[in-house]
């Protein structure tokens, strides 16, 4: 990967579900807040909760440098060709500005979930075949596992994997080589109550538990299934989440970065809600992170 394809990420991003609002009313806000990211200096914002072309360009619209990607668009819900000829009209409008973050979801959400590794192919040839191709350095994929890895290396920039600790980062590492892209995304919550921390963690981590993806994941990286009862265990909540202060949040992405992340995506974590957006707490983790 050039320079430049790195420079394109910043070291540091935000993840966000509520990115892309249900509600059309919230999305003055949704603008609001995303240029004030850009001007925080944030490097990448991904659009989280299976985000569609229609949601990328508000936010290129609202935004003057941050580079925009999807975190993840599903590959079994847009045909490659649309999604493609979507790319090229943001492109023309914008661009530089955004990544085609894409993945194979999971089978419990997919009801045509099936042969993913093939399907991924399938899509990415798809991708390259189409009138206006979507070039590799411009789209990255969702990957746990060593196939999908070495997929990313192969045919994208890189990975952006998705509820994963330290350790899973430095075997990606291993398994991408030292030149692709390794966008880890990690969940914090600002709360120097570890107990309170702690529930607010559960309260998302739950859900994920119920996807055999993430389970098989972690269990991979020597996870019991005792781990997963009752919304995880304080050793899984550990290694997964940025759980206390500020300092924390640091030493958990300084642990990332140190196992090989080139960029660290954050999704911050504020209650017992996942889906707002936490405005006041990414103003305090540009400043911790001098990004601005």
């Amino acid at each position: 990967m050039t320079s430049e394809e790195h420079a394109r990420f910043g070291t540091i991003g935000i993840w966000s579900g509520a990115l892309h609002p249900a509600d059309p009313g919230s999305r003055g806000e949704v603008s609001e807040a995303v240029a004030e990211l850009d001007e925080l200096g944030y490097g990448t914002l991904w659009i989280g909760g299976s985000p569609s072309m229609e949601d990328v360009v508000p936010l290129v619209d609202a935004s003057r440098r941050i580079t925009v990607a999807t975190g993840i668009l599903s590959i079994w819900q847009h045909s490659a060709a649309d999604v493609a000829g979507r790319f090229a009209q943001v492109e023309k409008r914008h661009p530089g500005r955004f990544v085609l973050g894409i993945g194979v979801s999971h089978d419990a959400l997919t009801p045509q979930y099936a042969r993913p590794y093939s399907e991924m192919v399938a899509y990415l040839d798809a991708l390259d075949a189409a009138s206006e191709p979507v070039p590799a350095s411009r789209r990255v994929l969702a990957a746990l596992g060593p196939k999908m890895l070495k997929l990313s290396s192969a045919r994208a920039v890189g990975a952006h994997p998705y509820l994963v600790t330290a350790e899973h980062t430095a075997q990606a590492r291993d398994t991408l080589g030292p030149d692709a892209l390794l966008a880890p995304e990690l969940k914090v919550v600002l709360d120097t109550d570890l107990d309170r921390a702690r529930t607010v963690a559960r309260n998302t981590l739950s859900m994920y538990l119920q996807l055999p993806n993430y389970t098989s994941n972690l269990l991979r990286l020597g996870f019991e299934e005792a781990d997963f009862a009752d919304g995880g265990s304080n050793r899984l909540l550990d290694a997964l989440f940025a759980l206390g202060g500020l300092e924390t949040a640091r030493a958990r992405v300084d642990a990332y970065r140190a196992a090989g992340a080139d960029h660290v995506a954050l999704q911050v974590l504020s209650g017992d809600r996942h889906s707002d957006l936490p405005r006041a707490e990414w103003r305090e983790l540009a400043a911790a992170f001098s990004l601005g």
